[in-house]
């Protein structure tokens, strides 16, 4: 193992996954083909329903004579093609045969409606047939018409996203002829990999911002074993694509999208509209459900500090050096468990470690416990006073463990990631196993799963499943 230097300090960086608060790149252009898209949807059905009304037997129903039943029939055929994903880029809208399957299941919709609206007032067998049919040709003819119309535009050089490629000196030629093959890009500029580099990464996302970059293209080597660049173009707003290798494999967070006449597969990081909002939902979910909490719980509180002093001599509270986000130092609190010279001792009890790579120590039947600290240790009492750290912002409910200066010391440059996302009260690692994992590789696994696969949904699911190893006691000493 190598030993890293730990920074001191109190200012702490902003999270891996925040940053500020801004708009996705290219976001106009999106919505702008979305938008007309719709519109000659909306047009092209209202025409289909017309032309089935006026050719179909008529029959006297409220589906053909009032204007909002029409709304209703255009609501559900939009909504339909809308949920198929046929308004996305690419070959999403060309996908004719998905059309057809979403307008056939609007139309069983709209049959299942108008039986349990009506069943005896709906419209005529030929009516209906009309629609159908009309609705899937004109459809398909108004895409039609949009790609021509699209593919002219950007012969001229209009609707093109401005793009970057990263990648190596001898394969860059290649990768451009692969990308002008999409017809929708303009390659604004070209780098090697050597500008992902921890000394000129920052600089990098600050010049494809200053030159409002939409989508970076980066070759797989270039981006490889560098999982915090992903999360900086995210950050950033800006779309990341990773060009295929002869062997690749699949990177975490990634869908698969389609580049070239070759129709060659590449990975895609998708970012949200509005890039960084999740993290500051977290920041806020955390500030308020802490608040609730320190409210609720001060009897609690007041409770275990009593037991405490009544069960052994030394302070309430322990408050031990931490290494948190960016390997900067923060004072983490707890319930003492612990004989006031525990940490004294713990160099007599290292060769007792029982964590099998000696990174973290770890002992089940550990001298140092007191009677109560057992106790608060089996129901993780003893973290609640981490509260206040959240509220501090040193910390989130949901995020890796923070380590002791002493573990951490330890660390290999690989485990450093962990340490670019704040750390958390409970994590992925607590709710796999806790103390039943004895290899601390297992653990920093369970970390990077953590972070490559994070969001909202990911903190709300730990959260609850917290809630269960604790009441089950399930690998807790």
């Amino acid at each position: 193992m190598s030993h890293r230097n730990i920074s001191p300090g109190v200012t702490f960086k902003r999270d891996l996954r925040s940053g500020d608060v801004r708009i996705q790149r290219g976001i106009a252009i999106r919505l702008l083909r979305i938008v007309t898209l719709v519109l000659l949807d909306i047009i092209f059905l209202s025409l289909a329903w017309k032309f089935a009304v006026f050719y179909g037997t008529s029959l006297d129903s409220p589906w053909t004579q009032k204007t909002s039943f029409l709304l209703l029939i255009i609501t559900i055929e939009i909504g339909v093609i809308g949920v198929q994903g046929l308004y996305k880029a690419g070959i999403h809208r060309r996908n004719y045969f998905g059309l057809i399957k979403a307008v056939s299941l609007s139309e069983v919709f709209l049959l299942l409606i108008a039986f349990l609206y009506e069943p005896d007032s709906y419209v005529s067998r030929s009516t209906f047939i009309l629609f159908w049919l009309s609705s899937i040709a004109l459809l398909c003819i108004g895409r039609t018409i949009f790609d021509v119309i699209t593919k002219l535009m950007r012969q001229k050089g209009a609707i093109r996203y401005p793009v970057f490629l990263i990648a190596e000196t001898e394969a860059q030629e290649d990768y451009i002829k692969l990308i002008e093959q999409e017809n929708c890009y303009i390659v604004q500029g070209i780098a090697d990999s050597t500008c992902l580099d921890k000394a000129n990464r920052e600089v990098t996302l600050e010049s494809l911002r200053n030159q409002g970059i939409v989508e970076a293209f980066v070759s797989w080597k270039a981006v490889k074993n560098r999982l915090y660049v992903c999360w900086r173009f995210q950050t950033a707003g800006i779309i990341l694509r990773i060009l295929p290798t002869e062997s690749i494999v699949r990177y975490p967070k990634t869908m698969s999208w389609i580049i070239g006449i070759a129709k060659i597969p590449c990975l895609t990081i998708p970012i949200p509209i509005i890039v960084g909002s999740s993290f500051w939902v977290k920041r806020s979910f955390d500030l308020c459900c802490c608040t609730i909490l320190l409210i609720i719980i001060l009897p609690v509180y007041l409770v275990i500090a009593l037991l405490i002093k009544l069960d052994s001599p030394g302070a309430v509270f322990f408050r031990q050096e931490r290494i948190g986000l960016h390997s900067k130092k923060f004072k983490i609190w707890k319930f003492r468990t612990m004989v006031s010279n525990a940490e004294k001792m713990q160099k007599d009890l290292e060769a007792k470690n029982e964590i099998k790579d000696g990174v973290l120590f770890k002992m089940k039947e550990d001298p140092r416990v007191t009677r109560v600290g057992k106790f608060l240790r089996r129901y993780s009492l003893d973290e609640l006073p981490q509260l206040f750290n959240v509220v501090l912002g040193q910390m989130s409910l949901v995020g890796p463990r923070p380590l002791p200066i002493r573990d951490v010391e330890k660390f290999q440059t690989s485990h450093l990631l962990r340490q670019e996302v704040l750390p958390g009260i409970t994590g992925l690692w607590q709710v796999s196993g806790r103390s039943n994992i004895d290899n601390f590789e297992d653990a920093v696994k369970l970390d990077i799963v953590y972070i490559e696969n994070w969001s909202v949904w990911l903190d709300l699911t730990i959260l609850l499943k917290t809630i269960k190893v604790v009441i089950s006691k399930t690998g807790a000493y």
